[in-house]
């Protein structure tokens, strides 16, 4: 029998699939969450799913959303989970410009969704909340618990909701809620249109001919980044404490986008300024400069530490998007072309 049984809201993302793979190892009976698409959308998940016929099953998928209460009630009651990871969102900056009703809607209110969905089953769980470093926004360097909120765009806007709407039903009502202020974390698993991974896709298909310029906005945003598995590790400790609580996390370093992009062409013996154009559109309506994590807490009471650094995750990054790029060429043309059409809809 499994040790222990979890929920996972946001499972099919980068986190959330990372974090399948962690409680997996660890044993868990692991249920995800999973919006209703004409697609599967599980790619991040295929390697571990298995039919759920089979007796060793120990990952489930269930329909259901944050923005539909019943349905988060309904799976409080079938699965009873002792930990919930709350990772769904709507969570592309830009696009929460463009979109901040639901926005809102689905980081804010489906956080409180669910809150409100264990204290009214009576449920006694402990919550994890994933709560960003785009809360702090304007709030200058470094940043920790203590840091004041200014958030810069309706998703951190949401976000502050979110974490504070954790820390009130952890006071108002006893539940074992605790926040990970996670600053910028990164994988080959990260969404196309994310600027990170958008850079080394970029470059990968540039290296093999089928891409000519990357455009991008504004390249002095400094970010504290990280590699994603290293993160997950931190929201499963914060929920093995005894008292719940707020965590920072991130590695301590920041890092311009200009960096990055170097970086990213350097690895493939590639003079980024060849390729790289500016373009207005990419711009966000209110910028966040720097952001720097002071992830002091996380390490003494968690003993976290990342085990990547910042050149090592640009290198992974770019040498997986290589090896995607060479996968579709060798699978033909319809691959290819898909490749290639698939560059205008990056944002």
């Amino acid at each position: 029998m499994p040790a222990s049984k979890a929920l996972i809201t946001g499972c099919t993302g980068q986190d959330g699939s990372y974090l399948t793979e962690f409680l997996l190892a660890k044993g868990y009976e692991v249920h995800g969450l999973k919006r209703r698409s004409s697609s599967f959308n599980t790619e991040r998940l295929d390697h571990v799913y298995q039919d759920f016929h089979e007796s060793e099953t120990r990952f489930f998928l269930h329909y259901a959303d944050l923005t539909d209460g019943s349905s988060l009630m309904k799976l409080l009651y079938d699965i009873r989970p002792v930990e919930i990871y709350n990772l769904a969102a709507q969570s592309h900056v830009k696009v929460s410009f463009e979109i901040p009703e639901y926005t809102a809607d689905t980081v804010a209110c489906g956080t409180l969704r669910i809150l409100e969905a264990i204290r009214l089953s009576g449920l006694k769980c402990r919550f994890y909340q994933a709560s960003s470093s785009e809360m702090f926004g304007s709030t200058p360097p470094p940043q920790s618990e203590s840091t004041p909120f200014h958030p810069r765009s309706p998703y951190g806007c949401a976000k502050v909701f979110g974490h504070n709407i954790c820390v009130n039903y952890r006071e108002s009502y006893g539940i074992h809620s605790s926040s990970g202020i996670l600053f910028n974390h990164e994988s080959p698993r990260r969404g196309e249109t994310f600027v990170t991974r958008k850079i080394t896709r970029a470059v990968a298909h540039i290296k093999r001919g089928i891409q000519s310029k990357l455009y991008l906005g504004n390249l002095d945003a400094r970010r504290d980044w990280g590699y994603a598995p290293d993160y997950v590790r931190a929201m499963w400790l914060m929920l093995q404490q005894e008292e719940p609580g707020d965590y920072v996390v991130g590695t301590g370093e920041s890092h311009p986008v200009q960096e990055f992009v170097e970086l990213a062409f350097g690895c493939a013996d590639l003079d980024w300024k060849e390729f790289v154009e500016i373009d207005a559109r990419y711009f966000r309506p209110a910028e966040v400069d720097f952001l720097l994590a002071d992830p002091a807490k996380a390490r003494r009471v968690l003993g976290w530490e990342p085990t990547v650094n910042f050149e090592e995750l640009v290198r992974i990054m770019v040498q997986a998007d290589l090896k995607e790029v060479d996968s579709k060429i060798s699978g033909g043309t319809d691959a290819l072309r898909m490749a290639v059409d698939s560059q205008g809809r990056n944002m």
